[in-house]
Formats: C-alpha cells, structure tokens, sequence
C-alpha cells in the first residue's frame, strides 16, 4: 500500500515505461492473437490495461476522461498505444492536482471490498503487471520480439554481453 505519492509516482514511471515498451511492440497483425479461441486477444488484453485505469479509478471518485473504459478495443496498434500513454498523464496530472498523502487513508468500496486508495493504487500496478506478463507470453505466440523489463528478454542477451542461461 503507498503511503506517499511520491512513492506511487515513481513507481507509476517505471511501470509505465516498461508497459509502453511491451506495448509498442505490437503490431496491428498480432491484436487478435489469443491464448485459446474465447480468450481475450493481444489487443483486447492491452486495451484491458489501458481502459481499467479509468475504470478503477472512477470508483475513488476521480474521474478521467481520456479513454471511455467502456469502449471497444482499437484495432490499430498504435492507437492503443496512444491510448495509454494519454490515460497514464491524465492519472499522474489528477492525482497531483486532487490528492494528497492523506488521502491514500480514504477508503472507498472497491468491488465489494473496502479499500484505501494507497491500496487501490498498488492493486493497479498489480493489475497493470499481471496482465503484462499475460501479453508477453502471448507476443512469443504471436512471433514478436518481447522487449526485456527487468533486465534481458532472450533476443536481448547477446546485446548485454551475456550467455543465455543452460536452463
């Protein structure tokens, strides 16, 4: 649970940055790509990411209006992308205009569960990195190169001067 905004905003900024790498890798071919038929595809999951910022949000009572949570996912890469990036401001531009470090201790009713914003803030980055995970298993499915986040993907060893593992 965040206690301090500055806390949420830098690691808003790392997350985000990591996030916009994955998501630039797509490509508009790849946006239907799913784990199984019925499942949600790269695009769908990477409009999920986008749409679920103001959608959680909202529920604090801080509404955003960048993206319509309830829109279809576009069927342009980019778009998406755009998308993202113009939600992720507006997030970071209203908490700094609206909130305040007390106000991470205001408990809101968060799908049934009572929860403080410094908390709600946390579950979005847990959401955001859940989901990643999902979209890059499925960027491998879909023939991309996956951008390495927390140190090399496997295309990217040989760049850093490393051996890929034995294992």
């Amino acid at each position: 649970m965040f206690r301090k905004l500055d806390d949420f905003f830098r690691s808003y900024k790392t997350l985000t940055a990591g996030t916009g790498r994955i998501l630039g890798a797509l490509t508009d071919d790849s946006l239907a790509v799913s784990a199984a038929e019925g499942h949600r595809g790269l695009g769908a999951m990477a409009w999920h990411i986008v749409a679920t910022v103001p959608e959680m949000m909202s529920r604090t009572g801080l509404p955003l209006s960048a993206v319509d949570p309830a829109a279809m996912p576009p069927a342009n890469a980019a778009e998406i992308v755009g998308a993202y990036r113009r939600v992720c401001d507006e997030l970071v531009a209203a908490l700094k205009a609206d909130w305040d470090d007390q106000t991470l201790e205001t408990v809101d009713n968060l799908y049934g569960e009572d929860w403080p914003r410094g908390m709600t803030l946390q579950i979005l980055i847990h959401h955001e990195i859940h989901h990643r995970g999902q979209i890059t298993a499925l960027m491998r499915k879909a023939g991309l190169v996956v951008p390495g986040i927390y140190g090399p993907a496997k295309e990217e060893w040989a760049a850093h001067g490393c051996d890929e593992p034995p294992y």
